[in-house]
């Protein structure tokens, strides 16, 4: 069976969600940390935000292996994509911080889901593709290629 969004065999979509599972509860825990607690979500204008690594997502994400971090990035991904709205700023940010973490050893099916995801999110989800876009460059450019299409809001063969 195919996942019909990404065409993903379905097995490898559960695996995604298995993975996803095992790190949701202390992601959920702490954004909701960051978010009640002012760090990574705006703060008021006169005061920036800690560093992310002082954050409870930044402690959380640096507790992890790649492939935790991986699953993390999955999590936070189609979380805000669920919710998107003012109360998702410090899991935007968890989500941005992954994004910009190199060698992380993305696959192609992951990269995949997210941007069916992403897609099925609308632009009402202005970060959408932030972290699929991200991934995909790990991704050989014959994938990236093959990823990229020309009705899409998203540049994945440079």
């Amino acid at each position: 069976m195919w996942s019909e969004r990404a065409l993903i065999d379905a097995a490898v979509v559960q695996g995604f969600y298995d993975r996803m599972r095992a790190v949701a509860p202390a992601a959920y825990g702490a954004i909701e940390r960051d978010r009640t607690d002012g760090r990574g979500t705006g703060r008021v204008a006169r005061e920036p935000d800690p560093p992310f690594a002082e954050t409870a997502c930044g402690r959380l994400a640096d507790s992890l292996d790649a492939a935790g971090v991986r699953a993390l990035g999955m999590w936070v991904h189609h979380w805000c994509m669920r919710f998107y709205d003012d109360d998702t700023r410090a899991g935007r940010r968890l989500l941005r911080e992954v994004a910009d973490r190199r060698g992380l050893g993305w696959t192609a099916d992951e990269v995949r889901w997210m941007l069916g995801e992403s897609t099925a999110a609308g632009a009402d989800a202005p970060d959408r593709f932030t972290l699929p876009a991200a991934a995909a460059t790990e991704l050989p450019p014959a994938v990236r290629r093959e990823l990229s299409t020309t009705d899409g809001p998203w540049s994945m063969t440079g």
